[in-house]
């Protein structure tokens, strides 16, 4: 639907996670029979949950647990990691400065240069026990490190940037990415993103990509869209790029997975991107939870560090319990935060999907109240959905 927003401009309305609810169909499922299984890069993962690469989510041994938890964390290469042989120092720091020091220290702590060495020795820490190595880096890292990347021997590369395209124009002088490139030379699946229209979803997977991010700064430490004014609200952006990999099937038979990358807070939002046509999910507050998190309570984006805009923030998310206990349970909290996977299953099996792909074809309606209707007393008592 166009709505004529002034005399030359027609919009397109677009929907929130918080807009639509799922409705139940003619039958129902086991939840303990239902396949929740993300196939991406050439992994397996029994929970289709990937942990955002960020400092205060990921680091090595965290990357290892949720491997081992059959999910997925991404480190970001970018980010303390390979800044400091000691990682925890800085983090301690930017844990326990005040709101006012954040900016500026975050802009100090991210000017010390990546160090090459410190790549290899994180990758090969996360694959010595057992790890699957993801890592995370913008163009600037992939046209820098590549081969660094390949021969320490990550298992997948994810290029992100606060939006991604396949066309970019460069200051003169500059070298620019070429994702198609990448993806043949780098020797690993590449994963890109962000992106939130179908149009560049599809150039996306055109150019062999492994699959795609969704979402453009609905993230809960993500200040983009206040700064930038950019972004489009995530059911509509993942049911778009969703088309472009359905159509980009047909054409080459190809599947590139969707992840719904942001704004991601409880198992209900998990279940709601992926009926909007997500094949996965990417979050980072609900993993900067788990107790074994670097970020200690503490939660920050991978766009904070700009040198001259502030494209991020710092929230406390406090912590709630183990990573095993977000993800798989048993729950202690009633808000929709622990046990994701249980989640996922249990209104898989109420909507009576058995794949994810059938959890793709549930009937969507637009329902602006369903987070607020009936729950005066939550709300008044700051209870589970009320909190």
């Amino acid at each position: 639907m166009n709505i004529q927003l002034g005399r030359s401009k027609h919009v397109r309305r677009a929907y929130g996670i918080d807009e639509i609810a799922l409705v139940p169909g003619t039958r129902t499922v086991d939840p303990e029979v239902t396949d929740t299984t993300l196939k991406i890069g050439g992994k397996e993962l029994e929970v289709p949950i990937i942990a955002s690469a960020m400092d205060g989510v990921v680091d090595v041994n965290m990357a290892i647990q949720l491997s081992k938890l059959g999910s997925l964390g991404v480190l970001n290469l970018e980010g303390v990691q390979t800044r400091y042989q000691n990682p925890k120092e800085a983090i301690q720091k930017i844990c326990s400065v005040g709101k006012e020091d954040f900016v500026p220290l975050m802009q100090e702590i991210y000017t010390r240069p990546i160090e090459e060495e410190l790549i290899k020795q994180r990758i090969k820490e996360i694959k010595s026990k057992g790890g699957i190595a993801a890592v995370s880096g913008t163009p600037l890292t992939a046209i820098k490190f590549q081969k660094t990347i390949s021969e320490a021997g990550a298992d997948i590369f994810f290029l992100q940037a606060t939006v991604v395209s396949t066309e970019h124009i460069g200051k003169k002088g500059q070298e620019s990415l070429d994702i198609s490139q990448l993806c043949q030379d780098i020797g690993i699946p590449v994963v890109v993103g962000n992106c939130v229209t179908y149009e560049v979803a599809l150039k996306l997977m055109r150019s062999g990509v492994a699959g795609v991010l969704v979402g453009i700064g609905p993230g809960a430490a993500c200040t983009s869209r206040g700064v930038l004014g950019i972004g489009i609200p995530q059911a509509t952006a993942v049911s778009d790029c969703a088309s472009a990999r359905n159509d980009f099937f047909k054409e080459s038979g190809k599947y590139v997975p969707i992840i719904a990358d942001g704004g991601i807070i409880t198992g209900g939002d998990i279940c709601k991107c992926i009926a909007c046509g997500a094949d996965g999910v990417m979050i980072g507050s609900p993993i900067a939870r788990a107790k074994e998190a670097p970020g200690k309570g503490f939660h920050w984006g991978m766009a904070t560090p700009s040198p001259v805009l502030p494209r991020g923030t710092r929230i406390n998310v406090g912590s709630t319990g183990s990573l095993e206990r977000i993800l798989k349970g048993p729950a202690t909290l009633d808000d929709g935060t622990h046990n994701l996977l249980g989640a996922i299953k249990t209104s898989m099996g109420t909507l009576g999907a058995l794949t994810i792909k059938e959890m793709q074809e549930v009937e969507i309606v637009i329902a602006p109240s369903l987070l607020t209707e009936g729950k005066i007393y939550q709300k008044a008592q700051q209870l589970g959905m009320g909190k």
